[in-house]
């Protein structure tokens, strides 16, 4: 496969006051206003989980907007990212 093919891919999870606070709802709507695909979910932890994949300017503007909005119940935010073919369609909840 060509490095064409591929997207930015980025895990990234939210720890603090991140449930029960609109964060998924919130993240969706975010998710309209960029070209992004993936997912949020809420893990039996209490962390939040967000699978983003796009083109990086698109997958960081997003995150960074999640960060931006939700700020105030976020603790911590751990990314890791990766260039690969794209895995998802649309954006939702999980």
């Amino acid at each position: 496969m060509s490095a064409a093919n591929e997207v930015q891919h980025e895990t990234v999870l939210w720890s603090g006051r991140v449930q029960g606070v609109g964060f998924r709802y919130t993240t969706l709507q975010l998710a309209r206003e960029f070209d992004v695909a993936g997912y949020v979910q809420n893990l039996p932890d209490g962390r939040v989980r967000v699978e983003v994949e796009g083109d990086a300017p698109e997958v960081n503007g997003f995150i960074g907007a999640i960060e931006e909005r939700m700020h105030g119940f976020v603790r911590t935010v751990e990314r890791t990212s990766q260039r690969r073919a794209p895995q998802f369609a649309g954006f939702t909840i999980r």
